[in-house]
């Protein structure tokens, strides 16, 4: 059973620890640099909402959403709505169906507006990166035609 937990002073190191796949590396941040971004983002007047995945007891993976400000080149979909600006799993955990299940909780998560009301999610990735792409698709993403930072912008209406 996959479920979302915050960051703890408990589970950081394990969260830290966490990594893609050597090919994957290039389409991610460490999830160390995505904490710290989450601490500069909150003192700075953003709302971000980091989780580590856990697959029963075990951490598999890690998801960072945002609201709003991301910190980073915003395309125009951003203004009050949410963003998954960060999504893996470990590489021990992947191809087991735990990413698929992971997007379930995080959408179904994001759909409580914990923030704010919104009317979409999005999300940036890598053109290069057909996989992703196809399993955003399978979640009813659709690019709508921006690039941002020299990745494809793909939305979800909530």
């Amino acid at each position: 059973m996959i479920s979302l937990r915050g960051i703890t002073l408990e589970n950081r190191r394990e969260v830290f620890k966490l990594e893609v796949a050597d090919d994957q590396r290039r389409f991610v941040a460490s999830n160390l640099s995505s904490v710290a971004s989450c601490y500069v983002l909150a003192t700075n007047g953003g709302s971000p909402l980091p989780f580590a995945i856990y697959a029963d007891e075990q951490i598999v993976g890690f998801v960072m959403i945002v609201y709003g400000i991301t910190g980073y080149e915003l395309p125009k979909i951003a203004n009050n709505n949410y963003c998954i600006l960060r999504l893996m799993i470990d590489k021990r955990y992947q191809n087991q169906g735990y990413g698929r299940e992971a997007m379930k909780k995080v959408l179904e998560f994001i759909r409580t507006f914990p923030v704010g009301h919104a009317q979409y999610c999005w999300l940036e990735y890598d053109a290069d990166n057909v996989v992703a792409k196809k399993f955003y698709e399978s979640f009813g993403f659709r690019d709508n035609g921006e690039i941002c930072e020299n990745e494809l912008v793909t939305v979800l209406k909530l």
